[in-house]
């Protein structure tokens, strides 16, 4: 589980994070929307300790990694997987390379042993048999499945995705969101998914925070959103639909 205790965060005197709150459980996709701007990153940054919060605590089951010295952070950062929004991968190394990094740095397991998890985490995203392909070489989204192996490639209990959609088309949107959630599930990660994107929010949205200009503004599950009342968000859903039906517009 991942805690976050009132979370605030300031640049030059701005005020970027209002007190946030929320509890990510394990088994769940948990969701943080929200149009540009509203400190969805900025939140994410300091959650997994790119930024420190000026006020407040991220817990991850009950440990104070705020607070943290740097040896426990890293302990806890062991645990971390982290899909970037354009998938992050090496240029210059193949796929089979990509997935391993972690396990290079992070563990000490012998070649063999890592070739079995490498092999075993390729499998469970569908990408068998494609080890020595060179990122150039694959699809947009083989990239992003390249990404989520890396991510999960060291038994990871918490799973950060960034805009995990970003540059897909909707048919292979589908297909990452319903990996992302089969993962979590079957492996009872604590996945953590930043997303402006309604059809995710509607497909695997477990746990839904709404952010706008800094503040949660409302938390609750995919059943419960279209029903709504607050102003705000039911702009961003009406508008983020509306930019959908364009493209498929576009797209037919």
């Amino acid at each position: 589980m991942i805690e976050l205790q009132n979370i605030k965060k300031a640049f030059d005197g701005k005020t970027v994070l209002y007190g946030i709150d929320g509890s990510f459980s394990p088994g769940r996709t948990n969701l943080i929307i929200g149009t540009s701007g509203t400190g969805k990153s900025v939140l994410l940054k300091c959650m997994v300790g790119l930024l420190e919060p000026d006020e407040g605590c991220v817990l991850y089951n009950g440990r104070d990694f705020t607070a943290a010295n740097r040896n426990v952070r890293r302990h806890i950062r062991r645990d971390i997987g982290m899909l970037f929004q354009g998938a992050a991968l090496f240029d210059s190394q193949s796929v089979e390379q990509n997935v391993m990094f972690p396990l290079n740095i992070l563990t000490e397991m012998s070649q063999g042993e890592k070739m079995d998890r490498v092999n075993f985490v390729l499998k469970r995203v569908g990408l068998e048999n494609v080890n020595n392909k060179m990122p150039s070489e694959i699809s947009g989204g083989m990239k992003k499945r390249v990404g989520i192996a890396r991510a999960i490639v060291n038994s990871s209990k918490y799973l950060y995705c960034d805009e995990p959609n970003s540059g897909l088309d909707p048919q292979t949107a589908i297909l990452i969101d319903e990996l992302i959630k089969e993962i979590t599930e079957e492996f009872n990660i604590t996945t953590v998914v930043v997303t402006h994107d309604m059809n995710s929010v509607m497909d695997i949205g477990d746990y839904i925070i709404y952010m706008y200009e800094g503040q949660k503004l409302w938390e609750g599950d995919k059943s419960q959103i279209l029903g709504t009342t607050v102003p705000e968000l039911q702009d961003f859903i009406y508008s983020n639909k509306l930019v959908q039906a364009l493209k498929d517009t576009e797209n037919s």
